[in-house]
């Protein structure tokens, strides 16, 4: 029986940097059905392609056309997990969630806070999407861990929105708040350090070890309606590594959902 919805969103049109993303989803679907692996999550689910009523990749035109596809598979009332992408689509992403759970906790793991009121003149952009659903009041908390690259204006920004910023150089593990739920998570792959996920477009040295973020997803506590991963760029990427390590993910955190939203 299907259980988690799984779609993909081909879109980087508000990269500031390096376009890519956009190829990510079918390289992570390629990678988590690969023959080299099984589909077993550690704590012994066996994630399963029946497990997902999988709705497939969408080319957006508009960038608010994410929130319409994506409020249209949440009708389904069933948790959803969104490959990206760029970062920018959270924001619509989680617009459409709050229309059926309400303001939703949220875990952002990045290197990056994301809360530019605007960034090169572009409000949308993927350096922006927590301001924008801070804002909206989308969120009823956000706690937001392995942030590396603070600026005076995000930090000025975390304080005015009261966010929970875990910085990268104050992380321990274990440390995570609990959270009540329903809980979305959104993963950027740049959280990682580079050596564990080269296909990033942004490198950002001193950052998590993929085992650190596997842990931090296994000690989820909440009901986890929802998950993004996010910022994959397969242009850079080596030997599949870094599509590999988002396979990874994805079956811990369906493992998560299934575990907390039985």
């Amino acid at each position: 029986m299907e259980k988690i919805q799984l779609q993909g969103i081909l879109y980087d049109e508000k990269s500031s940097y390096l376009r890519g993303p956009a190829k990510a989803p079918p390289l992570i679907r390629d990678a988590y059905l690969s023959d080299a692996f099984n589909f077993f999550a550690e704590n012994g689910s066996e994630i399963r392609p029946d497990l997902f009523l999988d709705r497939g990749d969408f080319n957006v035109e508009e960038y608010f056309d994410i929130e319409q596809i994506s409020l249209d598979h949440l009708k389904q009332n069933i948790p959803m997990i969104t490959l990206g992408g760029d970062h920018s689509i959270t924001y619509p992403v989680l617009r459409a969630f709050s229309k059926v759970y309400g303001p939703l906790e949220i875990l952002h793991i990045d290197a990056h806070a994301d809360l530019y009121d605007s960034f090169e003149g572009d409000k949308y952009s993927h350096a922006c999407p927590f301001a924008r659903i801070m804002e909206e009041n989308l969120a009823s908390r956000l706690v937001q861990v392995g942030i590396r690259t603070f600026s005076t204006h995000q930090r000025e920004q975390a304080e005015l929105f009261g966010v929970e910023v875990i910085e990268m150089r104050d992380f321990r593990s274990g440390q995570l708040p609990a959270f009540k739920g329903p809980l979305y998570l959104s993963l950027d792959i740049d959280a990682l350090d580079p050596a564990f996920a080269p296909g990033i477009s942004h490198h950002e040295p001193g950052g998590f070890s993929s085992r650190q973020v596997i842990e931090i997803i296994q000690g989820i506590d909440a009901p986890l309606v929802g998950a993004d991963i996010v910022e994959f760029n397969p242009v850079r990427d080596i030997n599949g590594v870094t599509a590999t390590v988002c396979a990874k993910f994805l079956k811990e955190i369906a493992a998560r959902i299934l575990a907390t939203c039985p």
